[in-house]
């Protein structure tokens, strides 16, 4: 079986200089997508890292600035006008060549999923996680096919997972997005889960 070491060992330098940089820019911050879903869930192959940071429009140029004693530089040259209105900031870390997203946090709930993060420790860093139900969620509303193997593994790992809280999350995002196939699509999942047992 591979272990999540073996599978994230590529990302690990530039999963230590990005929480160098939120640490010496005391942005609050913390990993989802493919990697915390490895993490978390079943071990998979991702080739880049994502981060949801909480931190004032205002200072999103100090702290891409700030990216550059840490070996990140911009994707893009109008990184920070694509930033302020995607509320995602496209990165490189220069020395791995991974590529790292960071979504600035502008919901309450991406609030809250930074603040609840929990730290994991991988190869003597300590990486800070969204919880298993945040990153459900957060998965359940991006839909994608890979996204819909995360939740079932991260259904699989966690049985004690707090549905209830993911439920009603995930029935607020259908709601407000007016997309009610975000949450029929999850309940799916749960129903063919079940069925398994």
């Amino acid at each position: 079986m591979t272990k999540p070491e073996d599978t994230l060992a590529p990302l690990l330098a530039a999963l230590r200089d990005l929480i160098s940089w939120f640490e010496n820019t005391a942005v609050h911050g913390a990993i989802i997508g493919g990697v915390a879903a490895s993490l978390l869930g079943r071990p998979r192959v991702t080739r880049d890292v994502d981060a949801l940071a909480v931190l004032d429009e205002e200072q999103w140029e100090k702290f891409l600035s700030a990216g550059a004693a840490f070996g990140f530089t911009p994707r893009r040259p109008d990184a920070l006008a694509f930033a302020q209105s995607s509320r995602v900031l496209l990165a490189r870390h220069n020395a791995s060549g991974i590529d790292v997203d960071i979504v600035f946090a502008g919901l309450p709930f991406e609030k809250d999923a930074v603040a609840s993060a929990e730290s994991l420790s991988l190869g003597g860093l300590r990486i800070p996680l969204v919880t298993p139900e945040d990153l459900t969620i957060m998965k359940a509303v991006a839909r994608r096919p890979r996204d819909i193997a995360d939740i079932e593994g991260l259904l699989d790992t966690h049985p004690k997972l707090n549905l209830r809280k993911v439920r009603r999350w995930v029935r607020e995002f259908s709601t407000a997005l007016g997309m009610p196939d975000i949450l029929t699509d999850f309940e799916r999942v749960l129903k063919r889960r079940q069925g398994k047992k």
